[in-house]
């Protein structure tokens, strides 16, 4: 198969597979292409502890199953589900949504904040700041209010209270950048950052851009 990276959607979503693989082809720009593996055994929008971490043997099976076109490897919930192990048992470069968004996020010492939709996953988004040694500079999670799944099916809902989120972000917690945290937001990441003069870090586009530094790092 022609060189690409692998894109793994933890999330069973074939529509947001195809969302994020165009939120990636954009973040590429013809430099690679990319694939798409969407998870069949999982829900379709991750939102609980217990969902996070079950994701994690199918994103295992499907980054150790990859062909000899892959160079690298995406993984696209926001918990960053079987990252670790996934890194260890391959030998092409392997990045996790949360992972890349924090880093950059945290760039040049910035403090950051997150913008989400998943409560019941507050304290697993926190552990991943606390993981890559960036707990002293992050200001903690806004989320929007009432059902995450009923509120990804009005776009224009997602929209004005991830948005909200946002502005709490900045203005009560201080945050100089603000995550849009999950790979199913990151249509809403994209709208949202002409409304703030504030960086709003896309996930998916800094695990594009991380993964492609990784690879020319192990070239």
């Amino acid at each position: 198969m022609t060189a690409h990276i692998l894109l793994i959607n933890p999330n069973s979503s074939h529509a947001t597979s195809s969302m994020m693989l165009a939120i990636a082809e954009r973040a590429v720009t013809g430099r690679l292409a990319v694939a798409i593996a969407t998870a069949k055994r999982n829900p379709p929008m991750i939102v609980t502890p217990e969902q996070l971490t079950a994701a994690a043997d199918e994103v295992i099976e499907i980054g150790t199953a990859h062909d000899d076109g892959c160079l690298g490897i995406i993984v696209s919930a926001f918990g960053d589900p079987g990252l670790a192990a996934l890194k260890a048992r391959v030998d092409i470069p392997v990045v996790g949504i949360c992972e890349a968004s924090m880093i950059e996020a945290a760039r040049n010492g910035r403090k950051f904040g997150v913008a989400t939709t998943t409560p019941d996953l507050i304290e697993a988004i926190d552990e991943r700041a606390h993981d890559l040694g960036l707990a002293g500079q992050y200001t903690g999670i806004r989320c929007t209010p009432g059902d995450p799944l009923a509120l990804a099916g009005d776009e224009k809902r997602l929209r004005e209270q991830l948005g909200e989120a946002v502005r709490h972000c900045i203005e009560l917690d201080g945050a100089e950048a603000v995550i849009i945290g999950g790979g199913p937001l990151g249509q809403a990441a994209e709208q949202l950052q002409p409304h703030f003069t504030t960086p709003i870090i896309a996930p998916i586009p800094c695990a594009v851009e991380r993964v492609l530094d990784l690879m020319r790092v192990n070239a």
